[in-house]
């Protein structure tokens, strides 16, 4: 028989192993009813990220040909791969003490709609709480870019 209270205790227990693993890697992805052409083209942009990716940036600017966030963390430096035809959004993120961040960032084509795919890596010192206020910060950042693009 299936028993819904030990299968949420399960999943709650198995849910805190992951998170209690310094090598955790999490693939949060969201659909949105839009091309992977026109997403790509607005989330590829930096100059985009504060209208989306509250997470990161509540601003950014160019400053000596290159693109500073104002972030949670202070000022950061974001450097996006370059344009290409795979929609590969991969960016770097170098924090306030220099550390340099990769966030694996990625546009899907599934025909009218698209997925968007954040790979979220815990970071070596990384405990439970700040890793899951992450990815809380990522999926409701990749929400916000959904209800932007959706007609």
């Amino acid at each position: 028989m299936f028993d819904m209270a030990s299968t949420a205790a399960e999943h709650a227990r198995l849910r805190e192993a992951v998170l209690m693993d310094a090598s955790t890697t999490l693939h949060l992805n969201q659909t949105i009813a839009r091309t992977a052409d026109d997403v790509y083209a607005f989330v590829h942009h930096p100059a985009n990220l504060p209208k989306w990716a509250a997470g990161l940036s509540a601003g950014i600017r160019r400053d000596a040909g290159r693109w500073v966030a104002d972030s949670p963390v202070g000022e950061v430096d974001v450097e996006f791969a370059e344009d290409n035809p795979f929609g590969v959004c991969d960016h770097v993120v170098t924090l306030p003490d220099g550390t340099s961040v990769l966030n694996p960032l990625r546009v899907l084509d599934d025909g009218p709609r698209c997925d968007v795919v954040f790979t979220l890596r815990r970071r070596d010192g990384v405990t439970d709480e700040a890793f899951e206020a992450d990815r809380a910060a990522v999926v409701a950042d990749l929400e916000s870019l959904r209800r932007l693009l959706e007609p």
